[in-house]
């Protein structure tokens, strides 16, 4: 257990896109300043935080000014290089711990570290070289997709195999990466749960909320998630599971699957994730809050659903339907401030109160 930090306290943020941004917002409301650090120039998180720190993540000065300059340190992504941890680490705490974002930097790595706790995973295989894809496609057969095991995300360093004739141009997608192969996995729908645990140990769930992606990109999550009252507690459970086993503090984001033989867990996400955006409009405390209570040892709070909601995320030109939307009733608009539309891009969210 540590000691709660106190108003005014800084809370450092690896990353400055539209989840530092709402991480950000959620710790001025709490009374604490952000510190944001970011390579890239004039990012979201910048225009409502404390400072920034524009700088590469193997500039050591930088890095190390700016752990100095904070009381904790978290992060809005996973891909930030081991080096920078290290010299962060050397003088400020990191939360969640080092342990979560080595595991969730590595496909193969995090599928191995589930399967250890006794959690049902797609099929999967370790696909190091162009000779191991075609003992990994016998193992694992096809439909398939071949994913990077680092650095993927909305899709991207992903390729999807129908039959043994497209390995040769899906490996050549993975642009000689390391790859993992997993098997497609008969679900009735995907829900995910936003979990959260504190410096002390506790633990709270949001609701699960049920998934819909359009090329690989989130498109809508819903609340309350067409399941079973027993599949909600067993979600629950083993979100639980995976963040006790950690010694995780803050909010992670598990992906499930539905099937008619249970859970199978899709990936895990150690910070808030994109389908929690619908708390900030349907529980009086939302994920990006209860992240910085449980990094800034606070207590949890109380994560209860007070509304049904859908969140539908604004991908590139969607932008041009905030107009419609902002007189819409019953519709909250999330936008991120970033100035350049482009396919693809998130550019914000909008909450729709269905009940």
């Amino acid at each position: 257990m540590t000691d709660p930090l106190p108003n005014g306290a800084t809370i450092g943020i690896l990353g400055g896109g539209q989840l530092g941004r709402m991480l950000s917002v959620a710790a001025a409301r709490l009374g604490f300043r952000c510190h944001i650090f970011e390579p890239g120039a004039h990012p979201p998180a910048g225009d409502v935080a404390h400072a920034v720190t524009t700088a590469a993540y193997d500039d050591a000065g930088a890095l190390t000014a700016f752990a100095r300059s904070v009381d904790v340190v978290t992060f809005e992504f996973e891909n930030i290089p081991t080096t920078a941890l290290d010299l962060i680490e050397a003088n400020t705490p990191i939360r969640p711990n080092r342990e979560a974002l080595r595991i969730s930097q590595d496909r193969l790595t995090e599928k191995q570290f589930l399967q250890g706790l006794g959690l049902a995973v797609a099929p999967f295989a370790d696909v190091p070289d162009a000779a191991a894809l075609d003992a990994a496609l016998a193992q694992v057969g096809t439909p398939a997709i071949l994913k990077t095991r680092r650095f993927g995300y909305d899709g991207k360093g992903q390729a999807r195999l129908t039959s043994p004739n497209d390995a040769t141009q899906a490996l050549s997608e993975m642009n000689a990466n390391p790859a993992v192969l997993e098997g497609f996995v008969d679900f009735t729908r995907e829900i995910s749960v936003i979990a959260a645990r504190g410096a002390d140990g506790g633990v709270a769930c949001f609701d699960p909320g049920e998934n819909i992606h359009r090329d690989g990109i989130l498109h809508t999550t819903t609340v309350p998630a067409h399941i079973s009252a027993a599949q909600r507690t067993d979600a629950v459970l083993l979100a639980a599971k995976i963040l006790s086993a950690l010694d995780y503090v803050g909010v992670m984001g598990v992906e499930l699957f539905v099937t008619p033989q249970g859970l199978v867990v899709n990936e895990i996400a150690p910070r808030v994730h994109n389908s929690g955006h619908w708390t900030q409009n349907g529980c009086a405390v939302d994920q990006f809050e209860q992240h910085i209570r449980a990094v800034a040892g606070w207590p949890l709070g109380d994560g209860q659903r007070h509304a049904d909601v859908v969140m539908e995320n604004l991908i590139g030109d969607d932008m041009s339907r905030v107009p419609d939307l902002a007189r819409a009733p019953d519709t909250a608009l999330h936008l991120y401030g970033k100035a350049e539309i482009k396919p693809g891009r998130k550019m914000g969210h909008v909450n729709r109160i269905t009940r």
